[in-house]
């Protein structure tokens, strides 16, 4: 796709090696510094917004921002982004976690054996003049105990590099198998086991409404009396009031803080004054490797989504592996099909979608394709944009339940996704399967059918008699609308049967009146699944 036309707007300082890379293929301002009213007089126009740290991304700069179609920060965090009021608008956010893993895992390695060494303390001493040894006598890192909260990327980098200095590593993550902990060498535990038994806690977990201050006054009161915290994420994480009255009574041997609560950190904070404290102005990812790799690996993202192409690091989208994510492509088409599909068929507003992966299927994360699910069945109905980012918050904000199962049984496929729409008036079903990587629908309000989900359609449920479809195919025909396909499914003769016909073009609604007309059509519904919508 070119990306020529589209343009993005740089607000704060990245490394020239991104700008150059978003350069190779878009337009590209650069204008750091702004205010917020200067930011959201300038953001409309714009399909993509590189931040960092500094600017706010507020809900009205979301707003202002009509054309965005992605929001990049360059770095991990995205707590200086309305990711509420970006996800609403279908705005993907995306940020580069990778880039920064090594220099904040080493960060944290210097400040645990600066800590250690008392390495700033001696250092201040001596150009004081003074020659104090004794006063600065450290102790060792080897066999002691080092307590992990958070075994992500930099989480896990850090426990790698402890282990390398022969300390034992628990650690407290409660979205990893204690089985994949195992493998590292690692021993998983309740997160007051890990502060009562590590002579160093370090902390490297995302700053959610569930961990702000999730190290507190309790927390601290678990820790040893001769241990040492170290944070290098972020800033609330760790409650630090409760800290500093902890290290002012001796009760623990020493912190070292990277992030702060409010920053820039300041010049009367208590925290300034307690010579156990070591204090670094934010520099976790302030080396030239990974200013240079943040940089290129959002510039990356942001062209990727604006090409439409799957991202690696969206903050509100669940996150799969790349090569998952390709295998389950055909999937994720079927399901928007089957969403499309449902949407047409539903007559009143939905209170309940009902989502069953059976097979094959059922094993994979569909969380992707209850998204794409529910991305479908919205764009029959509404005016707005929907797409996999705001879908689920759309539907969710119109009242609709969302419930999702899985299930082993097939009936004979070797995968199936079905789809059931409550409403006021009773419920519409489909179901569809994947015959190599092309999608096909088997079932509609349980009658058996076998037809693609391409192109125009009518779809009617009528009393299974002769001459129907003849008499359907005549309306048409006078009308100049070429039949391309039919498919009937019924349970019994003489029932109530089910009749797909593909059509060539749009059919008008004076035509499709006609066709309810006929003697014995009990329902009659115009599909558009054409991929141009």
């Amino acid at each position: 796709m070119n990306l020529s036309s589209h343009r993005i707007l740089v607000a704060d300082p990245i490394a020239a090696e991104g700008i150059e890379r978003l350069r190779a293929e878009a337009e590209v301002d650069v204008a750091t510094g702004l205010s917020a009213g200067q930011l959201i007089e300038r953001i409309d126009g714009y399909d993509a917004l590189v931040v960092r740290s500094e600017t706010k991304v507020t809900s009205a700069v979301v707003d202002a921002g009509r054309r965005l179609k992605v929001i990049g920060r360059s770095g991990v965090g995205v707590d200086n982004i309305d990711l509420d009021a970006a996800t609403f608008r279908g705005i993907l956010v995306v940020n580069s976690p990778g880039g920064n893993t090594v220099a904040a895992a080493e960060h944290t390695m210097a400040l645990i054996m600066a800590l250690s060494r008392n390495v700033v303390q001696a250092n201040i001493s001596l150009r004081a003049g003074k020659w104090d040894r004794s006063r600065f006598t450290g102790v060792e890192v080897l066999n002691k105990t080092l307590g992990v909260v958070g075994l992500g990327r930099i989480g896990g980098e850090v426990a790698r590099r402890a282990q390398g200095l022969m300390m034992r590593v628990i650690a407290y993550d409660p979205f990893l198998s204690p089985e994949t902990a195992r493998k590292r060498g690692i021993e998983l535990l309740p997160l007051d086991e890990v502060l009562r038994r590590a002579d160093y806690v370090t902390v490297h977990v995302p700053l959610t409404a569930d961990t702000h201050h999730l190290i507190g006054e309790r927390e601290l009161a678990l820790m040893r009396r001769d241990a040492r915290l170290i944070n290098v994420a972020r800033g609330g994480i760790v409650d630090e009031e409760a800290l500093g009255a902890a290290l002012k009574n001796g009760h623990l041997a020493g912190a070292a803080l990277d992030v702060f609560e409010h920053e820039p950190l300041a010049a009367d904070s208590p925290l300034l004054s307690l010579p156990n404290v070591i204090v670094t102005p934010h520099l976790g990812a302030s080396t030239r490797e990974a200013q240079v790799s943040v940089a290129v690996e959002v510039a990356e993202e942001i062209l990727l989504a604006l090409r439409g192409d799957a991202v690696r690091n969206a903050v509100n989208l669940p996150p799969m592996p790349q090569e998952v994510l390709r295998r389950m492509r055909p999937h994720l088409l079927l399901a928007e099909k089957l969403g499309r599909l449902a949407g047409y068929l539903a007559d009143s507003a939905a209170s309940r979608l009902e989502l069953r992966y059976s097979g094959e299927v059922a094993e994979t994360n569909t969380a992707l394709l209850t998204r794409a699910a529910i991305k479908g069945f919205l764009m029959p109905q509404l005016s707005e944009h929907v797409n996999l980012v705001n879908a689920q918050a759309i539907a969710v904000r119109r009242g609709v339940a969302i419930h999702e199962e899985k299930t082993s049984s097939t009936e004979g496929f070797a995968s199936l996704i079905s789809m059931r729409v409550v409403t006021q008036s009773g419920s519409r079903a489909v179901a569809g399967t994947l015959f190599g990587a092309d999608p096909r629908i088997v079932g509609i309000d349980g009658y058996r059918v076998d037809f693609e989900p391409f192109g125009y359609m009518l779809i009617d449920n009528h009393l299974d008699k002769p001459g129907m479809i003849g008499q359907i195919g005549t309306i048409l025909g006078n009308h100049h609308i070429n039949i391309a396909g039919l498919h009937l499914g019924r349970a019994s003769r003489g029932g109530i049967a089910v009749t797909v016909l593909s059509v060539d073009d749009p059919v008008p609604t004076e035509v499709l009146n006609m066709v309810r007309q006929v003697d014995g059509i009990e329902d009659l519904r115009f599909v558009d699944l054409t991929d141009d919508r």
